[in-house]
């Protein structure tokens, strides 16, 4: 009801808006009891941080209505209503398709987006006025069961090594769950595919130097207790919760960014909507610089052609996206057959 509402005063570009809360008191995480309104309060304090990690990037919305236990969707474009500082820019989508995809220009957009009752927030690794070449090339460590945060931690040092010997400076966080993040700011000058390319190639780099810790294994049968390399979070419309987003786990944890001197002891549990504030008025914000000085993807894609001549060429494709020249078939690995398997199959016996 609208007596419920309440006003939040919000830093603008000028001056302070006032963006309307409606239902203040919902609780979206109920283990720590944390309202819709201490939410947006959350964003109004990491405001200037969260936007120059996300702002003026296209960004995909993952909205909650009854709380992180309830039903959840995701919006891209914006909705009748919103205010004039949310605005949105076209882009074109795996398909083909033309769309035009909401962008967050300032705190008060981000605190609007909490009204609407989003919990996560997915940035494109492009910015909004050259939406089809990322200028962030962004990896994924994604623990495999039988593996943890600890387990993920070597792999990113070691990835970090294998950025620099490509002459990118890696810029590390939590994902706000069990995995890390790396990213590494490029010019903006290659498209998704390209970008594809680069990743795939640190990672194989990355997987020749730790085996028996890391995979590229698209198939989730062939992973083991390894660190998955997630390569398909760099392809176009593929996002990860971005900088400063909460996620919609139980303790309201926050993707957050650290120093490189911090992960090894790093607790990822302990970064939330309820600390992360405090450590951004004590510690500072670690990505503060990170598009400072970006690099180039070229060193990476010799890499990739040097693998390529080298018989390891392209790898799967999300299932959702058009078959793209050079991929494998979309089977796993246990169902390969006659039917659908145009490659060698070992013989009976093998």
């Amino acid at each position: 009801m609208a007596k419920d509402a309440v006003m939040l005063a919000v830093p603008g570009p000028t001056d302070e808006r006032a963006v309307r809360i409606s239902s203040p008191t919902r609780v979206l995480w109920p283990e720590p009891g944390i309202t819709k309104l201490d939410l947006a309060t959350y964003l109004v304090d990491v405001g200037e941080a969260f936007i120059r990690a996300n702002g003026n990037r296209p960004v995909s919305l993952q909205r909650f209505p009854g709380g992180i236990d309830g039903e959840q969707f995701f919006s891209k474009n914006p909705p009748k209503g919103a205010p004039d500082y949310v605005r949105s820019v076209p882009v074109v989508y795996p398909s083909g398709r033309s769309h035009p995809q909401l962008v967050l220009d300032e705190p008060a957009a981000a605190v609007w987006a909490a009204q609407m009752n989003t919990v996560v927030f997915h940035p494109w690794p492009s910015r909004a006025d050259n939406s089809d070449n990322p200028d962030q090339l962004r990896i994924d460590l994604d623990p495999q069961p039988g593996t943890d945060f600890d387990d993920a931690v070597p792999a990113a040092f070691a990835l970090r090594t294998v950025l620099e010997e490509a002459g990118l400076t890696a810029f590390v966080k939590t994902s706000g769950n069990r995995g890390i993040h790396v990213f590494a700011p490029i010019d903006p000058v290659r498209e998704f595919l390209d970008v594809r390319h680069a990743v795939i190639a640190a990672a194989r780099e990355l997987e020749r130097r730790m085996p028996d810790k890391v995979t590229t294994k698209w198939w989730k049968e062939e992973r083991g207790e390894r660190i998955f390399v997630d390569f398909n979070q760099a392809n176009r419309d593929r996002t990860m919760a971005g900088a400063y987003s909460p996620r919609a786990l139980a303790h309201a944890p926050v993707s957050c960014p650290l120093e490189w001197d911090e992960l090894e002891s790093a607790d990822p549990t302990a970064y939330t909507i309820l600390t992360v504030p405090d450590r951004l008025r004590t510690v500072g914000d670690p990505w503060a610089n990170l598009h400072e000085k970006p690099g180039t993807i070229d060193v990476l894609l010799e890499w990739w052609e040097r693998d390529v001549s080298n018989g390891q060429g392209e790898l799967p494709f999300p299932p959702d996206f058009p078959k793209m020249p050079g991929e494998p078939p979309r089977v796993q690995p246990s169902r390969k057959n006659a039917e659908n398997w145009d490659g060698d199959l070992p013989k009976k016996g093998d």
